[in-house]
This record gives structure tokens, sequence and C-alpha cells, in this order.
């Protein structure tokens, strides 16, 4: 499944607005939508204005561009101002929206509650996108990756950790402790393990240190190289770019990958001994996905693959 490697959360107005047009900024420079703007209504709004803020990120998502990659996060399905979310963006903006973010989800219950509430107001086809954050929803990660509507599983780390009570100390929040502590590192691999047993998108978590972008980028190698993830949040504009660069392949993997499929076609996909290795069908994919994240995030691609990719999506 092909997704944007970079899911970017606002909920200020301002932000919003100015997020959306980064992201028409970005897909003229790189060729390439780069990364997917989602309007927070969990964190967005405020406490006793979540219909307003609903009807606000209404009219930004009916008004975003026809090309855009829009997106929007809900209240948790046992909040009272879901029902809302639901039928005012996602019954109103459906045609519009790439998916709807679920978070605080727990169980396969939540995502057919979701999926339900969806389906009522037209929505029928719009995915799911859930919010991982607590020790029974790891449990059931599995569980919740395999339904149908959902598309990918994103991790919430401060919820995750806030959820063991102070048993994983506050430094398994921050940059070291997230990829060291052992319940975090095993909750990071189940979502990921999950995603790849049913062809979803695991999504990493933001970092708390959000202002040190050397971090972001620290961060989101080791969980694109070490822990599978394909895919990361962020809460800053100036985390995007630090993103994108820690999740794309290498100019040397993006030529190779381009090289051998190129040799792969010629070949009618038959097996072919290149640079000395033999190399069959199981490798082509491998090496296709390469080429995928290079378009993904905007990365040059040799000549030979560049017919490979149409349109920005």
């Amino acid at each position: 499944m092909v997704l944007p490697v970079c899911d970017h959360y606002s909920g200020v107005e301002v932000r919003m607005r100015k997020s959306l047009q980064l992201q028409a900024e970005m897909t003229q420079e790189f060729g390439a939508c780069v990364f997917d703007v989602t309007l927070d209504c969990e964190d967005g709004a405020p406490v006793g204005g979540e219909i307003e803020h609903a009807h606000l990120v209404k009219e930004i998502t009916l008004n975003a561009a026809p090309e855009a990659r829009v997106a929007v996060r809900v209240h948790p399905v046992d909040h009272a101002s879901f029902s809302e979310d639901i039928a005012l963006i996602a019954g109103n903006c459906h045609p519009k929206l790439k998916h709807v973010m679920v978070p605080k989800v727990e169980s396969l219950a939540d995502v057919q509650t979701a999926a339900q509430a969806l389906n009522a107001v037209g929505a029928t086809a719009l995915p799911l996108h859930v919010l991982i954050e607590s020790p029974l929803a790891v449990n059931n990660a599995f569980e919740i990756a395999a339904h149908p509507r959902v598309q990918s599983l994103s991790f919430g780390l401060m919820d995750f950790v806030s959820a063991h009570g102070g048993a994983i100390p506050s430094s398994g929040m921050g940059l070291e402790g997230q990829f060291t502590h052992p319940l975090v590192i095993r909750a990071k691999l189940e979502i990921a393990s999950a995603c790849h047993a049913y062809g979803k998108v695991p999504s990493h978590c933001v970092v708390t240190e959000f202002s040190d972008l050397q971090a972001i980028k620290l961060a989101a190698t080791r969980a694109g190289r070490e822990l599978g993830y394909t895919r990361m949040w962020s809460i800053h504009p100036s985390q995007i770019r630090p993103v994108l660069e820690a999740m794309a392949p290498t100019a040397d993997e993006i030529e190779q990958a381009a090289e051998l499929i190129d040799a792969a076609r010629l070949a009618d996909w038959a097996p072919v001994s290149f640079k000395g290795q033999l190399h069959d069908r199981a490798s082509y994919r491998f090496f296709w996905h390469v080429l995928e994240r290079a378009y993904q995030t905007g990365r040059p691609l040799p000549h030979v693959a560049q017919s490979y990719f149409g349109e920005p999506a």
C-alpha cells in the first residue's frame, strides 16, 4: 500500500490552512505529494468548542484544492463529539478526504463502530487509520490491522507510556528512551508486524523534542531502518523535510533498484544474474518498493525508472 511517508498534523486554523498551502508548494517542488495533511479535531478543538471546530475543518476540507491529500482526526469513538465529527466532516467531505484517523482505538469493536458510523453517513469507501495508544490496543493490534477498512496503524507514544501508570519512566517518552525501553520497543514492533502481516502501513509517533530537527531525522531513520515503519507523524512544518530525508532510500539504493528492475523487465521477469548475484521475483518486489519509496519522498529517479510513475497523487 502506497501512502506518503509523512503525515502532518495541525489543528489551529491558521496552521491548517498554511499546511495545505505548503503541501501544494512541496508537491510542485518534488513532483509528487510527499506528505498528507491531517486536520485535527481531537487535540485541535477547544473544550466546549468541538462543534465549531468540526465546522471549521469541514469548511477547510471542502475548499481544499482538488489534488490535495487531506484527512481528519476525529474524537475517539466513546467521546460525545465522535458522532458529530463523523456527521459534519465525513458526511459532507468524504469525496475529498483521503482517510479518517480514529484515536484511542482499543479493540476490533472500536474499528467496527467507526466503520459503521462512516457507512451511516455515506462514506462507505473512506479508509480508516487508527491510533494505538495502550497496552490493550497493542495486544489487539493484529485483529485491528486485519479489518478491511483499516489502512494504517499509528503508535501513540505519550499515551502509551502514561497508560502504564508510572511503570515506564518519563524517559520512555524521550528520543533515547523510546528506542531502548523494552515495553515501548515491543509495542512498536507489534504494531509494525501487524501492519506488514496484513499489507497495512505502520506510522511512527511524533518526537517530543519537536524543535530538534536532527532528533527528528534520527528517530525517523531508526523507525524506518530498524523497526519497519514506512511513515511518520509531523507536528511542525520544519519536521517534514527531515522525515522525508530519513525515510528516503539513498542515491545508491535508488540506482541499484532502477538497474535491477530494468534488467528484470528486459528478461520478462525471469531470474537474472545481476552484479554476480541471482535475483528473481522475490527480490524484484523488494527493489520495486525501493523505487516506490524514492518516488514517495521526491527523490530524483534515474531515467530508466521515470516512466514507471504517473502524475502526482
